[in-house]
């Protein structure tokens, strides 16, 4: 994940540049159950409205979660599938809070009613996320059930009135992303804490409907157009925290976007990002799903390195005898084609390395889905490049 604002927070006070510093251990993003009331056209685990064999018991997750309490986790996020589904989810999330995790809920929103509300409420979540795909229609389109745009929204307005830190989750293609626009100000609107815009990623459907991924010259529109908004929202002291996710060569547009708009303040930001490192998937982000096998991310659960129903997780998680993992850890990372030539390495790690392997079927491979051009990352000399919006797409607003 990319902290936008906390980045651009760089430029209005910045703060000392020191070494590059990983936790101690992964945050877990967790699947703990496969089953979902939708059928979402990006969904990486492939749900379906169905029970899934296998399935960690509560006592096993109960034991797992020491494991990962031993291997010095921060924090778990915990999804599906739909983890609202799982009869005991407030059971195992009241223990990941007792044991003092950061504990976060990521959910499609549609089964929160204020009853529900009540119990996330009681859990004491340190963020509960939303996914929203666009506006109404658009939204039904994407999630595969009518009227599940308006049962999210419902269930986020009531988080929010029920105190509850909420997000909203965006992933972007070409078939929606003319609504971002509507999307942020929905969010502001909503009194939303945290806007998330996601790249799509080649896994599970999203990898059976890479073709609507958005181009290059609109995700370079649409980043400008957040920058641009995310910057206004920091200028005025707005209260909606932007971040992004699973296109590390965000990092490195908004340092281009820096230098054209801030050019005494763009180098200072270019050694923070650097700080930053980008891309820590198989380092300092894993993944655990729904019948206990340890991925090196969500992203990644074509290739298992191990499962937590039969060795503790540090163990796995440690383990470089694997080639992928040992590729994931090294620092620097070995990444052949424009990504082991780009000026900007040190910012971006090499960005998502599951797209390169959807698409080569080498995990080390250039990200196919990097949207900087050879000038900029350097490879090929040309002029300064300068960061405006691409002149032939137009966002619209789209009405509520």
């Amino acid at each position: 994940m990319f902290r936008l604002t906390h980045f651009l927070h760089e430029l209005q006070n910045p703060t000392p540049v020191g070494p590059r510093r990983d936790p101690p251990g992964p945050v877990v993003i967790w699947n703990l159950v496969r089953r979902c009331n939708l059928k979402c056209r990006h969904c990486y685990a492939v749900s379906a409205d169905v029970d899934f064999p296998g399935e960690l018991s509560t006592e096993q997750v109960f034991a797992v979660m020491d494991d990962l309490k031993a291997a010095r986790v921060p924090a778990l996020i915990l999804s599906g599938g739909e983890p609202l589904l799982r009869p005991d989810i407030f059971e195992i999330s009241q223990r990941a809070r007792d044991k003092g995790f950061y504990t976060a809920l990521s959910s499609n929103g549609t089964l929160i009613d204020r009853a529900m509300a009540k119990r996330i409420a009681a859990i004491g979540y340190d963020y509960v996320g939303v996914s929203l795909d666009g506006i109404g229609a658009t939204h039904d389109r994407f999630r595969g059930k009518d009227g599940s745009f308006d049962e999210a929204l419902a269930g986020l307005r009531i988080l929010g009135e029920s105190g509850v830190k909420t997000g909203l989750r965006f992933t972007m293609t070409s078939e929606n992303y003319r609504e971002l626009p509507a999307m942020v100000e929905l969010a502001e609107k909503e009194g939303i804490d945290k806007f998330y815009l996601s790249h799509l990623v080649y896994a599970g459907r999203g990898n059976k409907n890479r073709g609507t991924d958005a181009s290059w010259t609109i995700t370079r529109d649409s980043m400008t157009w957040l920058l641009d908004r995310a910057w206004a929202d920091v200028e005025k002291g707005g209260g909606v925290e932007f971040v992004t996710g699973n296109n590390d060569a965000d990092a490195v547009w908004l340092y281009l976007w820096a230098r054209e708009r801030f050019p005494d303040r763009a180098e200072h930001l270019r050694a923070k990002l650097a700080q930053w490192g980008g891309n820590s998937s198989g380092v300092n982000v894993a993944n655990i799903d729904n019948v206990g096998d340890v991925h090196p991310d969500t992203m990644w659960r074509h290739y298992t390195i191990g499962n937590v129903k039969t060795r503790p997780f540090g163990d796995i998680w440690r383990d470089t005898s694997d080639p992928i993992m040992a590729g994931l850890k090294a620092r620097p990372r070995s990444i052949s084609g424009r990504c082991g030539v780009c000026a900007f390495f040190d910012v971006c790690g090499g960005n998502t390395r599951v797209r390169a392997m959807r698409m080569t079927g080498d995990a080390f491979a250039e990200d196919p889905a990097c949207y900087l051009d050879d000038a900029e990352i350097g490879v090929a000399a040309a002029p300064r490049v300068v960061v405006t919006p691409y002149r032939g797409i137009r966002h619209e607003a789209v009405a509520q």
